[in-house]
């Protein structure tokens, strides 16, 4: 199983997107607070569609209470443009986490380099300063993992 991490996600139909993903992929999904909406929200509810009462779902209170409940792991891959690998020249194993940051501002540069090691970004276009959708970009690198651990238990 993989486990997708959202830290303080900010809004609610990339959140219900990524949980009906992980329902769809047998994958954990990790909420790390704050985050700017109820887990009761209709647009949280809408995208997830009828699969987010199936979420395998962790909810952390704070960026340090995740890191102490995966502490010496070192299977944590953070997901963020500005890394300087790319996420298919490493290769996955069941059980990995990927980190990905809030929409409006990503994961916190100092934290993103202390792991430079396991930073991975996605090639695109950054000459204007965007990037893809966050629901996009789960779907991106959870994929290239399922990939090469040969899709486990999904035919």
């Amino acid at each position: 199983m993989f486990n997708i991490v959202l830290l303080e996600p900010e809004k609610p139909s990339n959140t219900g997107n990524i949980g009906r993903t992980c329902v769809l992929t047998n994958s954990r999904l990790h909420l790390v607070r704050p985050f700017s909406f109820r887990l009761d929200d209709k647009l949280l509810k809408r995208s997830g569609m009828d699969y987010w009462d199936k979420v395998d779902l962790v909810i952390h209170d704070d960026m340090d209470e995740f890191l102490e409940s995966i502490k010496d792991n070192d299977r944590v891959f953070y997901v963020e443009t500005f890394a300087d690998k790319y996420y298919h020249e490493f290769e996955y194993k069941d059980g990995d986490y990927f980190i990905f940051g809030k929409e409006s501002s990503g994961i916190d540069k100092d934290l993103v380099f202390k792991n430079k090691d396991h930073a991975i970004k996605i090639p695109m276009n950054m000459t204007i300063n965007r990037s893809l959708n966050l629901a996009n970009s789960v779907n991106i690198v959870l994929f290239e993992a399922l990939r090469q651990t040969d899709f486990p238990g999904l035919k």
